[in-house]
């Protein structure tokens, strides 16, 4: 019976392919300039070699080159954060938490603007990897601060917000000052439109980076639904039900920092995908892990592919870091949300 109930919640489940494809098509046709829906079909079916047709190499190039990668690393990105909110949420019990909000973001935009523009590691270390580093030190220093502040009367939901509000400014700060001292004008002016999210330089080298990494974060979120299921009666709740805590704890949080470090070093620190996009899919879907994970991740990639795609035609001429846009609809979407959850 149980194996029939998740059968029929996530019998939709096929549709999501046909809804992403149609968004990474939409995405391919409209922006700066719009091209014809034919010519991007065209065009893919000429990368394919499905067709021999001759191609405008203008628009082959805006279309391939340009707007279909920096779709595809939207997309990745979308999901990747939407499942590391869920994973934090799901673990932490608490409703706010996200990487941008515990300073996972913060720390990783801190460990690539060490590398990049500080030098550090001599050239020896990736940015990937400085981002992957700096996001496990600041989830590492939430923990301890919420730890150090147990027993001071605040509820642990409140001491987790306030280590993570504490933490994302000292590595907000630290980035300030490693661009103050260590970067040109020209590169200051670069990396800050970088840490609002900022898909202009994306290509299909990013893609073979960040296409793996969101598999990977959706097959571990994917293996560990029933573990996030249990983690919904708390650690020792959990415990009870023959879970291995800290191992689930590490993987997940391990995860959740791989995925949003990644997709940091790619694209900048994009605040409110992991925040609103779990929220609104357990209003449409349900609690159940099973139908929200995969809910998740593919809201979460529609979500950014279509906020890439606003970015580029909301100011004629003018590309708006892609952080702009998900904060100017992930606020007030995150309101209703929220209202709307309180009144059922």
């Amino acid at each position: 019976m149980r194996r029939g109930a998740v059968a029929r919640g996530t019998g939709w489940l096929w549709l999501a392919p046909i809804v992403l494809a149609a968004a990474l098509l939409f995405a391919a046709a409209v922006g700066e300039t719009r091209i014809p829906l034919s010519t991007v079909m065209t065009v893919l079916a000429s990368k394919a070699g499905l067709t021999a047709v001759v191609l405008d190499p203008v628009d082959a190039s805006v279309i391939w080159h340009y707007r279909l990668s920096r779709a595809v690393v939207a997309a990745c990105g979308g999901a990747s954060l939407a499942l590391s909110g869920l994973i934090l949420q799901a673990l932490l019990r608490n409703p706010l938490a996200e990487p941008y909000l515990l300073g996972i973001s913060a720390g990783a935009s801190t460990g690539a603007v060490t590398v990049t523009v500080a030098g550090f590691g001599a050239g020896m270390v990736s940015m990937s990897a400085g981002a992957f580093a700096g996001a496990l030190v600041a989830f590492g220093l939430v923990a301890v601060l919420a730890r150090a502040a147990r027993g001071t009367g605040v509820q642990t939901a409140g001491i987790i917000i306030l280590a993570g509000i504490a933490g994302s400014q000292m590595f907000n700060a630290t980035t300030a000052l490693i661009i103050a001292q260590s970067a040109s004008a020209e590169q200051a002016r670069g990396i800050m439109f970088w840490l609002l999210g900022n898909l202009s330089g994306v290509r299909w080298p990013d893609v073979r980076l960040a296409l793996p990494v969101a598999l990977l974060g959706l097959g571990v979120t994917l293996w560990h639904v029933r573990t996030l299921d249990a983690f919904t009666f708390g650690a020792d709740g959990a415990a009870s039900l023959g879970i291995d805590v800290r191992r689930a704890q590490a993987v997940l949080i391990a995860t959740a920092a791989l995925v949003t470090a990644v997709m940091v070093s790619i694209a900048g620190a994009i605040g409110f995908v992991g925040l609103v996009v779990p929220h609104a899919m357990r209003f449409l879907v349900g609690v159940r892990h099973a139908r929200l994970v995969p809910a998740t991740a593919l809201a979460g990639a529609v979500f950014l592919v279509l906020s890439d795609v606003m970015s580029r035609i909301v100011i004629h001429g003018q590309v708006l870091p892609i952080g702009v846009i998900t904060a100017l609809v992930g606020a007030p979407a995150f309101a209703v949300v929220m209202i709307r959850g309180r009144q059922r």
